[in-house]
């Protein structure tokens, strides 16, 4: 026997990949998603998943007995990285929706499950989801089995779910080897968003150890200048440089000559913001100029910094190697970083009986 299944805020189809992992027969999926580039990875990957698009336009009595329902409302308006505008977030409010379309099952089914993800917040709004929801979330950190942290909050009506057992997965384990990577460039937005972003939050683009844990996938991958999108990596010598409009309103290298960084010019008519390289004693300090904050830590000789790639963030969301390779690279960043860590979830559904 099959189940029927209602994934709300369902962006790529994470759900149908845990239920996967199961060994869960799903007989109806209902998917609830709006972002055009999501909806192409789920139905490239699940292609029998009937599409009901705007959450606020989909009602329970038009679709199949539900089994199991499930959703990670928009969290912007509650992340600690956000601005923390909570229910007053245009994004945020739409939880009700999950709400009204949760008292909607239970009325046909009440043997319904669901499932509620989002971050960790303030207690005082979370425990205005619980009050809606009738339970108090589980705490889990992705950690314990992936190799990236990640805190997320998790509320549920099936019973007796417990901290997963630890993995003991580390970057070394998901990383991609043997990749060729060019130079990092920069913008002045860039530039700007790194120092300021250094300052507030005392967070240096960091070298991970092979043996740590990455560091949080957010949506802001697919920016550029996100800290987020940069890691270090032993066996490839240090090379930053910039780009500069050529004649004819063109990026091109600034230099591609460098060996080993003296100067980064970055984008804006004549204004010109240089980082240089002092190297003494077998270490490169990379040592921003004038008002830019020293986020960028000591490299050793050997190291650089590089892009994260698509695929080592479908592997820290424990999502299978190219499964978002339907789009493009920005999208894929934007689409994992707001994804699940599928075996949180599998862990959490595999105490849901009616499998």
């Amino acid at each position: 026997m099959g189940v029927n299944v209602l994934s709300t805020f369902n962006g790529m189809g994470c759900i149908w990949l845990a239920l996967d992992r199961l060994g869960v027969k799903v007989d109806k999926r209902y998917s609830s998603e709006i972002d055009k580039y999501a909806t192409i990875v789920n139905d490239a990957n699940y292609p029998d998943t009937t599409q009901l698009g705007d959450v606020t336009k989909v009602r329970a009595a038009d679709l199949e007995k539900i089994d199991l329902f499930v959703g990670g409302s928009p969290c912007q308006g509650f992340s600690f990285a956000g601005k923390q505008l909570n229910f007053d977030d245009e994004r945020s409010k739409l939880f009700f929706e999950f709400v009204r379309l949760w008292d909607e099952i239970k009325g046909i089914n009440p043997d319904a499950k669901f499932l509620l993800e989002n971050v960790k917040m303030k207690k005082e709004y979370q425990d205005v989801i619980s009050s809606y929801l009738g339970v108090e979330p589980i705490e889990i950190n992705s950690a314990l089995l992936s190799a990236q942290n990640r805190r997320r909050l998790y509320w549920t009506n099936i019973a007796y779910v417990e901290q997963p057992e630890d993995r003991g997965i580390v970057w070394g384990d998901v990383r991609e080897h043997g990749i060729k990577w060019g130079p990092i460039y920069y913008t002045d937005k860039a530039m700007e968003w790194i120092g300021r972003h250094g300052t507030r939050k005392g967070k240096p683009l960091k070298i991970h150890a092979e043996n740590e844990k990455m560091q949080m996938l957010e949506a802001g991958h697919h920016k550029k200048y996100s800290s987020q999108r940069f890691f270090g990596i032993i066996g490839q010598p240090a090379q930053i440089t910039g780009r500069r409009l050529n004649e004819h309103g063109k990026r091109e290298d600034y230099n591609k000559d460098i060996k080993t960084t003296q100067c980064l010019e970055v984008r804006g008519g004549d204004k010109v913001n240089c980082i240089t390289t002092v190297q003494k004693d077998n270490v490169i300090s990379v040592l921003p100029k004038g008002r830019y904050p020293d986020v960028f830590k000591q490299l050793e000789e050997g190291k650089h910094y590089r892009y994260i790639t698509p695929i080592e963030c479908e592997r820290l969301q424990t999502v299978p190697d190219g499964y978002t390779d339907h789009v493009s690279n920005t999208q894929r960043y934007k689409m994992l970083g707001n994804g699940w860590t599928v075996d949180v979830i599998a862990h959490i559904l595999n105490g849901f009986d009616i499998f």
